[in-house]
């Protein structure tokens, strides 16, 4: 009997395609379609609403990119907050900072942490239960416009601009972490393959512009995030915390004894070069 073939959704012209081995689980949840199911390449994948969230192959490249870079850059930091993340990377990435004091996770769906407990363990590995780490099943947005609480970073894990995503890519929202963050905190978010999503850059970085006096983008390749590179969003008000060299960088880096598979200094930097028409799009915003 051949595999079932299960193909994506995200684009009405183009996608990619699984081989699904088996079938883990696969519900309708009071907020998404959960999917959860092995392939050969890539293991165990998550995917909400036919689109892949994360896998078991190749998801420490965004986890360590969205988590150790601000981190680093910041150095200081002892109270963060995740928006998302419902599969706990990054939790998991946060916790190697032993000298992070509190993590904050608000994820808005129970289900997407239960089945990433049961059937991705390894993603998570033990950070749901770091006595730092406090879980709140909540929407982002309305916990960012209610809090009281401030952070040093401010990580926003979310789904593409879709269905329960959406209010978390608005200028409002934006607006609330920057009310939440303490003075020289970073937010960095996802923002998708400006490839073909460019408009959640275009958008992301006309609200970054109207309430940070820093912001840009920078990006990594993510293999199933098909199309090229993934952007994440940057936006502080410390300029400094962007231009941190090198030498400083890789210092920080070997003190914090942190085992990282893609992570490292260099990659830090070169991160932050993107390609001409991401350049180019980006810089209609500033000219505005």
């Amino acid at each position: 009997m051949a595999n079932r073939v299960w193909t994506e959704t995200l684009y009405d012209a183009y996608g990619q395609s699984f081989n699904i081995d088996r079938i883990f689980f696969e519900s309708k949840t009071e907020h998404q379609h959960l999917l959860i199911f092995h392939n050969a390449k890539f293991g165990r994948v998550i995917a909400l609403d036919g689109v892949v969230q994360t896998t078991e192959k190749d998801e420490f490249i965004y986890h360590e990119m969205l988590t150790h870079l601000p981190l680093l850059a910041h150095n200081a930091a002892q109270k963060v907050l995740v928006i998302g993340g419902g599969d706990g990377g990054i939790a998991r990435e946060l916790c190697k900072h032993t000298a992070l004091e509190t993590i904050h996770q608000v994820e808005i769906d129970q289900a997407v942490v239960d089945m990433a407990k049961e059937f991705l363990p390894n993603h998570s590995a033990g950070a749901f239960d770091d006595p730092r780490f406090h879980l709140l099943i909540a929407d982002g947005n309305d916990f960012i416009r209610q809090t009281e609480e401030r952070y040093d970073i401010i990580i926003v894990d979310s789904t593409d601009p879709i269905g329960p995503g959406g209010s978390l890519f608005t200028t409002s929202f934006y607006a609330g972490c920057h009310r939440c963050l303490n003075p020289g905190g970073i937010l960095v978010t996802q923002n998708g393959v400006p490839f073909f999503q460019l408009d959640e850059c275009l958008s992301s970085g006309k609200a970054f512009s109207q309430l940070f006096s820093d912001w840009s983008f920078y990006s990594a390749a993510i293999p199933t995030y098909t199309g090229g590179i993934m952007a994440f969003g940057w936006a502080t008000d410390a300029a400094e915390l962007r231009a941190v060299d090198k030498a400083t960088l890789q210092a920080r880096f070997n003190a914090r004894q942190i085992e990282t598979r893609y992570y490292n200094p260099d990659i830090h930097l070169a991160s932050f070069a993107l390609p001409q028409y991401l350049q180019k799009a980006l810089g209609q915003i500033a000219d505005a």
